[in-house]
C-alpha cells in the first residue's frame, strides 16, 4: 500500500528516508495538516518519544514529523552536538520535504536546535514549541550534577528513566514514568539505532556549566522575533530548569510559559494528551 494512502499511528509509522546536501536523513510521518518538526532530546532517536505524545498531536489535526540527526541513528554523515550545526537537518528536512507554516519544536537538546532554527532560519515558520530546554545566555538557576552522573550510564532502566524525565519524589510522577516507558517499548520493528553511548559522553561534560547554550546571537534574535514561542516544561527539571525562563519575561516579546506540577525534564510524557491539546491550541489561537 502506498504510505501516503495509509494511516500509521507513531508505533507503527515506516521508517523513510530523503537524500540532501550529502547525506540521507531518516524520518517518520505520522497524520495530515500543520506540520510539526520535532528535534529530539540528547541520546534520542526517532524512538525516544512518547507514542501517546505523538498521536495526540494527531489527533489534534497536526501532521507530526520525527527525524533522526546527521549521522545518529538511521540518518548518515558526521554527527555532532553542537546546536548551532544540528540545524541544518531540520531545515534540510523542511526543504526536502517542501514545507510551509512549520512549527519547529523539540526536547531538550533539540529544543537548542528549534532555538538556532528559530533564530537562523525563520523563513518557513510559524510557530516554536520547546519542550524542557533552556534558553541561551546566562542561567539564573544551574543544572543539578545528578543529571550528568545518571545521563552518562550506558542503558537507562526505569529509575534512571524517572530521575532523568520525571519527578522521583512524586509517586504520580513514577507511574507516570512507568507507563510511559511501557508505551515506547510497544515499538518493536523498524527501529532506530542507538546512539553509541561513547559520542555521548564525550559531548556532556562532567558537572553543571553556565550558560548551558552559549549562543548568544540565538538569543537576541528571540528578543526581535514576532514569532510565537511556547516553552512547555517541569516544575523540577534537573537539567534545565524552568527557572531559567521566567528569568526572561518581559525580555522575549513572544514567549509564553506552561509549567507542569511535579513534572521533571520530560512533561510531555508525564502528561502526553494534556501537553499535545495545549501545544494544538497555541499553536491554532495565536
Amino acid at each position: 500500500m502506498n504510505i501516503a494512502a495509509r494511516v500509521y499511528s507513531a508505533i507503527d509509522a515506516p521508517n523513510q528516508f530523503t537524500e540532501i546536501n550529502g547525506r540521507t536523513l531518516a524520518y517518520r510521518s505520522i497524520g495530515t495538516g500543520k506540520p510539526v518538526i520535532l528535534c529530539t532530546r540528547f541520546r534520542g532517536n526517532m524512538d525516544v518519544w512518547d507514542p501517546a505524545f505523538l498521536d495526540a498531536l494527531v489527533a489534534n489535526g497536526l501532521r507530526v514529523i520525527t527525524f533522526d540527526y546527521t549521522g545518529l541513528g538511521l540518518s548518515t554523515g558526521a554527527p555532532t552536538y553542537n546546536p548551532i550545526e544540528m540545524a541544518r537537518d531540520p531545515r534540510d528536512l523542511i526543504e526536502a520535504l517542501d514545507l510551509r507554516d512549520v512549527v519547529i519544536s523539540g526536547w531538550s537538546l533539540g529544543g537548542m536546535v528549534a532555538q538556532v532554527m528559530l533564530a537562523l532560519h525563520p523563513t518557513r515558520l510559524s510557530h516554536a514549541v520547546l519542550i524542557g530546554t533552556v534558553p541561551p545566555g546566562p542561567n539564573v538557576k544551574p543544572a543539578e550534577q545528578l543529571f550528568y552522573d545518571t545521563a552518562s550510564i550506558a542503558t537507562y532502566g526505569i529509575e534512571e528513566e524517572t530521575i532523568l524525565f520525571f519527578e522521583p519524589r512524586s509517586q504520580a510522577s513514577r507511574q507516570a514514568a512507568r507507563r510511559s516507558v511501557t508505551r515506547i517499548a510497544q515499538r518493536t520493528s523498524d527501529l532506530s539505532v542507538p546512539v553509541p553511548v561513547d559520542f555521548a559522553r564525550a559531548r556532556l561534560g562532567t558537572g553543571p556549566t553556565s550558560p548551558l547554550f552559549p549562543a548568544e546571537p540565538i538569543l537576541e534574535a528571540m528578543k526581535r522575533t514576532s514569532i510565537p514561542i511556547l516553552h512547555v516544561g517541569g516544575d523540577h527539571d534537573i537539567i534545565f530548569p524552568v527557572e531559567n525562563w521566567y528569568a526572561l519575561n518581559q525580555v522575549l516579546p513572544t514567549l509564553s510559559l506552561l509549567t507542569f506540577p511535579r513534572s521533571g525534564h520530560g512533561p510531555q510524557h508525564q502528561h502526553p494528551r494534556l501537553s499535545a491539546d495545549a501545544i494544538a491550541s497555541f499553536v491554532r489561537n495565536t
